[in-house]
């Protein structure tokens, strides 16, 4: 069949299909919380994203990769990992990355964005929130006014700092700043290693832990610039670019629930699951709260 015999239907539908030698964008979503969640819910980790990210830089045709984000941060440590593994992959396959927030790209989602050689956002985004924060409760009063008795024995005069159900100790408090500054000073660096001279603000706004809209962020130097993730890249490769999403390979459960689980748990594992992942995700809520969402 030559191709004045193809039924012009086809070719309507073959126009828009992707051409074997067009250019291939890889899209990465990294979005949810950074870190463990516990039961059924799965946060965003290094174990979790690294096997997507690997076969996002494999394509032939590969021109750049770009990263859908969209999270409020969470685990320093695992934000760190994924950013770097993004960041030896892009040198490793000489292939430039690209950023682009959606709702929010703050604390350690900001962190992961820093991976791309350049970031983009839209002008509602809520972007930044470069700092370190920790909290909890504490209930010593409640106990008292109830007359419970708080028992606690540790080897280590600080094993027990922070407890929720002591009073709290003014060199606990100390010790807990001083961690939160080195974690927040190795946030500063990257930051400023990543953007150089784009940043615009004073480092005393700019690390202050404030987020700002996509808009401001441009302003800042925070983003290079304002768009969705199809408009520029086509813009930068050309409109015959095959824009690929690479996504985990997931369980029936992932699939239809957003769910993860071992099948070989029992009732009473299945059941402790589910009560951690409601307090996950109770947890969860109150990060996203933090920005508005």
């Amino acid at each position: 069949m030559n191709s004045e015999q193809i039924p012009d239907w086809i070719k309507g539908i073959a126009k828009y299909l992707p051409g074997k030698g067009d250019p291939v964008v890889s899209v990465v979503s990294l979005s949810g919380v950074i870190g463990a969640m516990g039961g059924f819910r799965k946060g965003l980790s290094l174990s979790s994203i690294e096997p997507v990210l690997e076969r996002a830089f494999k394509p032939k045709k590969l021109v750049a990769v770009a990263l859908s984000i969209n999270s409020p941060g969470g685990s320093p440590v695992q934000s760190a990992l994924i950013a770097s593994r993004i960041r030896a992959l892009a040198e490793e396959k000489e292939v430039p990355v690209y950023a682009f927030a959606e709702d929010v790209a703050a604390s350690g989602g900001y962190w992961l964005a820093c991976a791309a050689d350049e970031i983009y956002a839209d002008g509602n985004s809520i972007i930044g929130s470069i700092g370190v924060v920790s909290g909890g409760f504490g209930f010593p009063e409640l106990l008292k006014r109830y007359g419970i008795e708080r028992r606690l024995h540790t080897s280590g005069d600080k094993k027990a700092m922070l407890d929720s159900f002591s009073p709290e100790k003014a060199a606990d408090v100390k010790h807990l700043k001083s961690l939160q500054k080195e974690i927040h000073d190795g946030f500063i660096d990257m930051v400023q290693v990543r953007r150089g001279d784009r940043l615009k603000g004073a480092d005393k706004e700019l690390f202050s832990g404030a987020f700002w809209t996509g808009a401001t962020a441009v302003e800042l130097g925070l983003i290079d610039g304002l768009g969705d993730l199809r408009s520029v890249m086509r813009d930068r490769f050309g409109e015959d670019l095959n824009i690929r999403k690479i996504e985990e390979h997931q369980s029936f459960f992932k699939r239809k629930f957003g769910l993860s689980f071992n099948t070989s748990t029992t009732g009473s594992d299945v059941a402790g699951d589910l009560g951690h992942g409601l307090i996950s995700a109770v947890e969860e809520r109150l990060i996203w709260n933090r920005f508005g969402f």
